[in-house]
């Protein structure tokens, strides 16, 4: 059994879809919040999971909180520690604590349009196709090895809200099936790319699901 810690700032759907798919062989230790008031936490909590609320503005710096967030961390002895719509930029020190072994989700076709207001970014750059990536993380920002990602179209007369709306429908898609893939130990990361062990033909074996509007 593999022990996973979530963390989160908001209301939590990317973890709800992980803890919902039920997957074999992992156990959601904690949902872990730096924001008290994220709506994710009680979404937890009605699952039976324990939560911690760590609160960022209580400390003095970057360094000391992510020191204090680590050590929440490793009470739970986690196997695998998945970002989750959490909204803040790690310490390299952090970063490097969970190296191999942190997963992350971003709304866009990494490498393209990394950081924030990605929805924005790719109407006004006029791309026919958007999407997500999950990666591992490195200390440089939304730039670990790709996972998965999926991909949805950007739709004429599409603002940022319908598209981060079809989005996220994917995310709550591929995110559950890659943590499931590093359960299963298929994940083989080398030379900064993933290849996936035992890949079989069809979905399961997909690492870019078709498009679904």
């Amino acid at each position: 059994m593999k022990n996973i810690v979530i963390l989160i700032s908001g209301r939590g759907s990317n973890m709800e879809a992980i803890v919902r798919a039920g997957i074999p062989g992992a156990r959601i230790a904690a949902v872990i919040s730096n924001r008290p008031d994220a709506g994710g936490l009680s979404i937890a909590r009605g699952f039976g999971i324990e939560t911690v609320a760590l609160d960022h503005k209580l400390f003095a710096g970057r360094d000391e909180f992510d020191a204090a967030l680590a050590a929440e961390i490793d009470r739970f002895a986690p196997d695998l520690v998945v970002l989750a719509g959490y909204m803040r930029i790690l310490t390299d020190g952090f970063v490097r604590r969970y190296m191999g072994r942190m997963l992350n989700i971003h709304p866009s076709l990494l490498p393209c349009f990394t950081g924030l207001h990605t929805h924005r970014r790719a109407i006004e750059a006029g791309v026919k196709v958007a999407g997500t990536t999950v990666h591992f993380v490195t200390p440089e920002l939304d730039s670990g090895p790709i996972v998965a990602q999926a991909v949805v179209p950007v739709l004429p007369g599409d603002d940022e809200e319908a598209l981060a709306a079809r989005v996220l429908k994917q995310e709550h898609r591929i995110y559950p099936q890659a943590v499931r893939w590093f359960v299963e130990e298929r994940l083989i990361v080398e030379n900064g790319r993933v290849t996936l062990r035992d890949a079989q033909s069809g979905p399961e074996g997909w690492c870019v699901p078709p498009v679904d509007a």
